[in-house]
Formats: structure tokens, sequence, C-alpha cells
């Protein structure tokens, strides 16, 4: 039978991937590299031992950091083959990448908090990495 979400031992988890999720928004919206940077802190500080909650939480936020990298090197590089900054499908590829990228990868947060305040495990879709077996859903 699955444990519940308020066992002590559950609610440290909880807090982590909590505080994983948060991180990878912020990352994407506030601060950017800086909260990728206390995501990496927290990977390395929880991959020995990590709660399953946590550590799904965590290994999803980070994938998606990465590929949220990928996809804004992609951009940008669309732009320069296009004609450069000042080129006219600067701001069609700048558009595209926030409407469609951008804006999907933070519903993905926005939907993995959710599910980290519930204390289950989320899996980012296309993103994301496979979920533990003993995690939460």
């Amino acid at each position: 039978m699955p444990s519940s979400t308020n066992e002590p031992g559950n609610r440290h988890g909880t807090t982590l991937a909590i505080v994983a999720e948060s991180l990878y928004l912020a990352n994407l919206l506030l601060i950017p590299g800086i909260a990728f940077i206390a995501l990496l802190v927290m990977y390395r500080r929880y991959r020995d031992t990590p709660p399953p909650l946590a550590f799904s939480h965590i290994q999803q936020t980070l994938s998606a950091s990465l590929w949220a990298g990928a996809l804004l090197i992609i951009a940008n590089a669309a732009i320069i083959l296009l004609g450069g900054y000042d080129g006219p499908y600067t701001w069609a590829v700048a558009i595209t990448y926030f409407t469609m990228a951008h804006s999907t990868l933070i519903l993905f947060g926005m939907i993995g908090l959710a599910r980290a305040l519930a204390g289950q495990c989320w899996r980012y879709p296309l993103i994301g990495r496979p979920l533990p077996e003993n995690c939460p859903k």
C-alpha cells in the first residue's frame, strides 16, 4: 500500500519537489541562470539518497531546463541563419519561439508544481525522464 504524503519521511520529499519545480519556473521566468545553478546544486546534493518524489521532480526539472536552453540556442541560431538580428525574420522566429516553446515549457512547469504540491510525480511530456518505479502517482 502506498504511503501517505502526510508521513514525516514524505514531507521532506514533497518540500524538495516543490523547491525543484519553483526553481525551474524561476529559471524560465525570473532569474535565468541563477535558478539553474541552484537546481544543479540541489541535484548534486540529493542525487545519492533522495526521497523518490523529490528526485523525480529534480530530474524532470533539470532535464526540462536543459531542453529549454537547447531550444533557446536553436531559436537564436535560426535568427542568425535567417539574416541576423536586423533581418526580416527576427521577430517571426522570436515570437514563434516564445509562443510555442517557451510558453509550453512554462505550462509544463506549472503542472509539475501542482503535482509536487499534491505529493505526486509527473513526467514532462516528450522531454521528461522516465519516472522511478517507487514514485507516488
